[in-house]
């Protein structure tokens, strides 16, 4: 399943989302979208997971979390 992450921090980086949805499963791939001009986060990425019965539970434990600042 292949999950829409937003309203990102512009601090967050793949590696810490990445450690967010893995307490509910393996993650295939994190990615966080970035402008090319500027290089910063636009505050929104996906995050895939092979299991889509941890994906929904990430989703349902993840919405509206805090996460570097930012729910």
């Amino acid at each position: 399943m292949n999950i829409f992450v937003a309203k990102l921090s512009f601090d967050t980086e793949e590696g810490g989302l990445r450690d967010a949805f893995e307490e509910f499963g393996s993650v295939d791939s994190v990615k966080i979208i970035m402008d090319k001009f500027t290089g910063w986060s636009k505050g929104f990425g996906f995050v895939e997971m092979h299991n889509d019965a941890g994906a929904q539970n990430a989703i349902k434990h993840l919405h509206d979390s805090e996460k570097d600042g930012r729910k």
